[in-house]
């Protein structure tokens, strides 16, 4: 799970972003997707740095 650094609106959906072997990275999640992980996408936007991404299950949780 990576750290995600910044996040940014998209058309039908969020990018996020996160530092890896001193790279930045990203992944897209459309809205559906953010809905069925229950993940407020406003608060993503607003506070990236409370979230981690899983790259290789391609979900995103709360840190903790």
């Amino acid at each position: 799970m990576q750290d995600i650094v910044t996040s940014k609106k998209m058309e039908n959906g969020i990018v996020v972003f996160w530092n890896e072997k001193g790279e930045k990275k990203n992944e897209s999640f459309n809205f559906s997707e953010l809905v069925d992980m229950k993940i407020n996408a406003l608060d993503l936007l607003e506070r990236p740095k409370s979230y981690k991404v899983d790259t290789a299950a391609h979900r995103i949780t709360v840190q903790k």
